[in-house]
């Protein structure tokens, strides 16, 4: 079965380069670019999403899926909507909600942040700030018992912002599993790679 691995917003696929490596069925991963998804779109998560319902359709086979943040958002989505495709859901720093307090704060950041900073991550700083709006009103809590197969929610020790979300996933989703990945902030896949792909490792072998 395939393992889709999706980045988070200001990433790239190769932010999972060093998770990559770490993992074993490497001719079974895949780390599609997000950005690539909406090249002549409105830079929005529901284009985003339908992008993601598409690429996952050209397989027959259930998938596994792994997301960070926004990928991970992504994931969480496509596990409600699509548990016939699903083989297993990891589900890192990923909010069920969106704190619409941190996303405004974001955004200012976004704002106040250099075009340049922004070359090497897919989008422009427009393109952040947009699809960061458009995702204010997500809001899963309700659809989380719809998810019927395997789940693990990982979240670094020092990712403060993602952390009670986190543990609150885990007891709303029955079957989910809890990893508290030692060492790494928000950007796991970054801080810890090798401690996340060993995690990812065991948890797609069983």
């Amino acid at each position: 079965m395939k393992i889709i691995l999706l980045h988070g917003l200001g990433q790239t696929p190769l932010s999972w380069k060093d998770t990559v490596k770490a993992m074993d069925r490497k001719q079974d991963i895949l780390c599609p670019d997000l950005s690539n998804w909406l090249q002549g779109k409105e830079k929005c998560y529901s284009n985003l999403y339908r992008a993601l319902e598409e690429y996952c359709g050209q397989f027959n086979e259930p998938l596994n899926l792994c997301g960070l943040s926004l990928g991970g958002i992504l994931a969480l989505q496509y596990g409600i909507e699509h548990t016939e495709k699903i083989n297993s859901l990891a589900l890192i720093a990923a909010q069920y909600t969106m704190p619409k307090k941190l996303l405004y704060f974001q955004n200012i950041i976004f704002r106040i942040m250099p075009d340049s900073s922004f070359q090497k991550m897919g989008f422009r700083k427009a393109d952040f700030i947009s699809l960061s709006k458009s995702m204010v009103n997500l809001d899963f809590q309700h659809d989380l018992g719809k998810i019927r197969c395997k789940v693990l929610v990982i979240c670094g020790d020092k990712d403060r912002q993602n952390k009670a979300a986190s543990l609150q996933l885990k007891e709303k989703i029955p079957q989910a599993g809890l990893s508290i990945i030692a060492n790494a902030g928000h950007e796991v896949n970054l801080d810890n790679p090798v401690g996340l792909g060993t995690e990812l490792n065991s948890f797609f072998s069983k």
